[in-house]
């Protein structure tokens, strides 16, 4: 009788032993879901708004947990039809013709009117009659399947997001730009990806002008369990970032993403302050793994002329490019990279938490040109 009781309470120890875990991932989810929904309440209820204009918001529209988010794999052709849609009826046009002068002129066109920037359409367009030369290209069929295939060879680059740091110092990422292109939203993505991927992050908020600017990154932080570290209003943003520094060494954490005051690039003095943030995360415990230089994809050129000065002042080693769903001038990816030199690593790609996704250059390519 006391043999088969304790058989009996073994068999009931185990079976609770093996359902554990799984109830505990249950709880783990619904207590975040439930902290998502609250945080995403208090950020509609407050209208928090993180750079001019209010662009910089986060959105509750596409719902909170995960299981109602889309997921990472965010499809890009259906998020860049704006863009393909500008240039899918042009395209049509030169696919049914014979290579000829006018379809060189409609290509030149079509390049600028995709926001390629004209020195880079000159260029695009010089190799590829070099290339219809030699290959004996005759229809446009023929010409705009070289094209693809020269534009992916042109985006052909390392575009790997680096947090590795020399053992003893904390990995730090900057986000840079002008006031309105999305940048602590940007970072809150990041954020969530990050601790989607089972990394431990500090938000740090140097943007110390805005406190609305520390109040959303300090929801973001919530959102995504990550820590936070803020300084009083109009403190020196260096002595933010390195204090945030420094408590990540102390808590152990794997990345600091440091949030920094939108300012505009022809500003000498904010860009000297801008260079001094960078030089001051750079020292231990800390080592600056990424410079991210957000730009808004709705703005076209000017962005350009933001990313020259931003990269002198602070090294920006990527790009994040903000909006892109909803711009009709996706071509500003090349013009960067010729121009620029620098790598578009990240994207946005709508409003939602997962929308913020890795650029992969042959599927941004074949949206922007491929067939409707």
């Amino acid at each position: 009788m006391n043999t088969s009781l304790l058989i009996v309470v073994f068999i009931a120890l185990m079976l609770s032993l093996a359902v554990l875990p799984w109830i505990h991932r249950a709880w783990t989810t619904r207590r975040r879901t439930q902290s998502a929904a609250g945080v995403q309440s208090e950020i509609e209820e407050d209208g928090i708004s993180a750079d001019v204009g209010g662009d910089d918001q986060l959105s509750s529209s596409e719902g909170t947990s995960d299981s109602e988010q889309a997921p990472r794999t965010v499809s890009m052709r259906d998020k860049l039809s704006k863009a393909r849609s500008v240039i899918s009826d042009r395209l049509k046009g030169i696919k049914g013709e014979s290579v000829s002068p006018s379809t060189w002129e409609e290509l030149e066109e079509l390049l600028i009117l995709a926001d390629v920037g004209v020195e880079t359409t000159l260029d695009v367009v010089n190799r590829l009659r070099e290339t219809a030369r030699l290959e004996k290209l005759e229809t446009g069929n023929d010409l705009l399947e070289a094209l693809k295939k020269q534009m992916k060879d042109d985006l052909s680059r390392d575009r790997e997001l680096s947090h590795a740091a020399p053992e003893g110092l904390v990995p730090v990422w900057l986000f840079v730009g002008v006031n309105g292109v999305g940048k602590t939203t940007s970072i809150g993505k990041a954020a969530r990806r990050l601790t989607d991927e089972g990394l431990t992050v500090l938000l740090a908020a140097g943007d110390t002008f805005r406190a609305a600017a520390a109040e959303q990154l300090e929801k973001w932080a919530q959102l995504c369990g990550a820590d936070f570290v803020r300084g009083s209003e109009g403190a020196d943003p260096s002595s933010v970032i390195f204090d945030s520094v420094e408590a990540a060494n102390a808590r152990d954490i794997d990345v600091v993403l440091g949030d920094t005051a939108g300012r505009l690039h022809n500003k000498v003095n904010l860009m000297e302050e801008l260079a001094k943030v960078r030089r001051v995360a750079d020292r231990e415990p800390g080592q600056v793994c990424e410079v991210l230089l957000v730009i808004d994809a709705t703005t076209g050129q000017n962005g350009l002329s933001q990313a020259k000065e931003f990269t002198e002042a602070a090294s920006v080693t990527g790009i994040v490019l903000t909006k892109l769903d909803g711009s009709a001038k996706g071509g500003i990816v090349f013009a960067i990279e010729k121009e620029l030199g620098l790598p578009v690593k990240l994207i946005g790609l709508g409003e939602g938490e997962l929308d913020l996704v890795d650029f992969d250059s042959e599927q941004f390519v074949e949206a922007m040109f491929g067939d409707d």
